[in-house]
């Protein structure tokens, strides 16, 4: 099986866990720019009942100017997105997809392009490890 997220367990609920993530991703420099409710989107649409689940779409705006200068098209792949899913009443899994998984699809877009994965997979990696040691 590929391997294209980052992903930490964390052992609190899943409200207190989504509320997590947002410092976490703020404190590495990342604003939350789009918010998809899935367990709300699928109830709605499908009348099927799935356990919370939300995607955050993490945008660090100075990377996603460089990666776009680097290669336009690689807007077809930002914002970053992040998923909080409940496990069950006291786990929740988050997962974040991996900037080197990018860089995969990419190709052969240079130097500036890595540089730009790397620096967004420090920090999306930091902010997952804070989460499973608090």
């Amino acid at each position: 099986m590929t391997q294209y997220t980052l992903e930490a367990t964390v052992r609190r609920p899943y409200d207190e866990t989504v509320e997590a993530v947002r410092g976490e991703l703020a404190t590495a420099g990342f604003g939350i720019l789009t918010e998809i409710d899935l367990k709300a989107t699928l109830k709605a649409k499908l009348d099927v009942d799935v356990p919370p689940q939300v995607i955050l779409g993490a945008c660090r705006p100075q990377l996603a100017h460089q990666a776009l200068q680097a290669d336009p098209s690689i807007a077809a792949l930002l914002p970053c997105n992040v998923v909080v899913r409940a496990v069950d009443d006291t786990t929740t899994v988050v997962e974040a997809f991996d900037p080197d998984t990018m860089m995969s699809i990419a190709g052969e877009a240079g130097d500036t392009l890595r540089a730009v994965a790397t620096d967004a997979r420090q920090r999306l990696t930091a902010a997952l490890a804070a989460l499973e040691d608090n």
